[in-house]
Parts: structure tokens; C-alpha cells; sequence
């Protein structure tokens, strides 16, 4: 408990003090998935979100064992510009593609509550010559291009975030689909034009699904490459297996 305690107030600094540190939800069933009474346990675990915009669906994954579980899944609020990826500033598109979270992009006094930068353009943004800025996960149930959650539910996905990247983890990895890349959805999307990109994407989402495990994503002449981790890499140690010592 008092482990627990201690990142939560690591999470309820003032915003100044905040910064020089970081430099109504249901959850979805299934074998895979933690309970909602054991769910805060798992802060400062490593986390790793997906998006599905067809289905207005953020879902939040955290490593338990060697392997992830489902935390909690959230409505999105709103997105805009429909499906497909983000190509240019005022486009009021959300961006689709891989992307990954430091401190740096965290924003708890954002004018939108609290948001987190996916950290748009990526590389594969720029080598096709995307461009944008200020592309959040965030509060306040409005959006123009990024992606708009309650506040209940921001606060939640900040808390998990902010815990992993506190306690070792050195980027959260968002994975932001148009829908899940079954072969069923593929096909009924087979004459989309983004259907190319979309074929690019699908490799993340299989092994995903296959593993619970987040792949490995790297860009190629312009084109995304999804493997699986390498081996040998050490894993950031779970908050709970931290020794902190009791507050006087």
C-alpha cells in the first residue's frame, strides 16, 4: 500500500513540481484481462496502449509476468477526419501509425486537463513528408485531430503512463489502427485507399494479438518494419517489487 502510495503522490505534485520530475470506464472481460479491484496494483508496471478508431476503443495494457493484460478499455470521446493517417497540419485529421511516449511529452496542465503527446510526426511521418504538431491523447471530451477522452479517463491512462516512464520503462509505445486488423475487417476494407498502409500496420496488430507482447516497429525506406523483441533486453521492474521505505 504504501509503495502504491507513493507514486500517487509522486502523481499529485503540483504541476511546477511535476514537470521538473518528468522533464465512467469499464473495463473489457476476458482471460487476458485484469479486474478492476486489482488494477491500481499494477502502476509503475510497463504499459503499452491501442487505439481503434473505428470503434472509438483506447485500450490499456500492462505487463504482468513476461507477458501484457488488458487494464482497462475507454469510449473515446471524439476524433476527427475519419479513418486513414494524418498527412499535413490543419488537415483536422488523427493520426494512424506507431508512436511512442517519453516524459517530455506528458502535459498535466494542458488547457484540454491533462494530455499526452504520441509524438507526431514519427519517422515514418517525416519520410513521407507529414507534417503536424500538438497531437494528444487528452482530456475535456473535445478534439480536432487529436484523440479526446473524459477526464475520468485521461486521468486514469496519465496515472499508468506516468508510473511506467516514472519507473524505469523509457517510452510507451501507442499503436493507433483503424479498426482491429482481422483478416475479416481487411477484406471488408480491401478497396479503402489506404488499403496499402493499412497492410503495413497489420503486422503490429498480429503479433500483438498473437504474443501480448508490443512488437518491435522500425522504418525502412519509408516503409514500417514490425519484428518481435529483441533478446537479451532487460525489462523496466515493476513498481511493486521496489523496496521504498515507509514515510515517517
Amino acid at each position: 500500500m504504501h509503495r502504491i502510495a507513493f507514486v500517487i503522490a509522486m502523481l499529485l505534485l503540483p504541476c511546477s513540481s511535476f514537470a521538473s520530475l518528468l522533464g465512467g470506464n469499464t473495463a473489457t472481460s476476458g482471460s487476458s484481462t485484469i479486474t478492476a479491484a486489482t488494477r491500481h496494483q499494477f502502476i509503475g508496471s510497463p504499459v503499452y496502449i491501442q487505439i481503434f478508431k473505428e470503434e472509438r476503443t483506447l485500450e490499456l495494457w500492462v505487463k504482468n509476468g513476461e507477458k501484457y493484460q488488458l487494464a482497462n478499455s475507454y469510449r473515446i470521446c471524439d476524433y476527427s477526419g475519419g479513418l486513414g493517417p494524418k498527412r499535413r497540419q490543419g488537415d483536422f485529421k488523427s493520426p494512424e501509425g506507431f508512436y511512442n511516449v517519453t516524459r517530455s511529452q506528458l502535459k498535466p496542465d494542458s488547457r484540454f486537463y491533462k494530455a499526452i503527446n504520441i509524438g507526431f510526426p514519427n519517422q515514418y511521418d517525416r519520410d513521407h513528408g507529414y507534417d503536424g504538431k500538438y497531437l494528444m491523447i487528452h482530456g475535456a471530451c473535445v478534439s480536432v485531430g487529436c484523440y479526446a477522452m473524459t477526464d475520468t479517463g485521461i486521468d486514469e491512462i496519465f496515472e499508468f503512463v506516468t508510473g511506467a516512464l516514472i519507473f524505469g520503462q523509457p517510452r510507451v509505445q501507442v499503436s493507433i489502427f483503424p479498426f482491429r486488423m482481422t483478416d475479416q475487417n481487411m477484406a471488408r476494407h480491401q478497396h479503402s485507399y489506404y488499403r496499402d498502409f493499412w497492410q503495413q500496420l497489420k503486422p503490429g496488430y498480429d503479433y500483438f494479438a498473437a504474443n501480448h507482447q508490443p512488437p518491435v516497429v522500425s522504418v525502412n525506406n519509408g516503409n514500417y518494419i514490425v519484428s518481435g523483441p529483441t533478446t537479451g533486453i532487460i525489462q523496466p521492474q515493476l513498481a511493486s517489487n521496489y523496496t521504498v521505505s515507509e514515510a515517517k
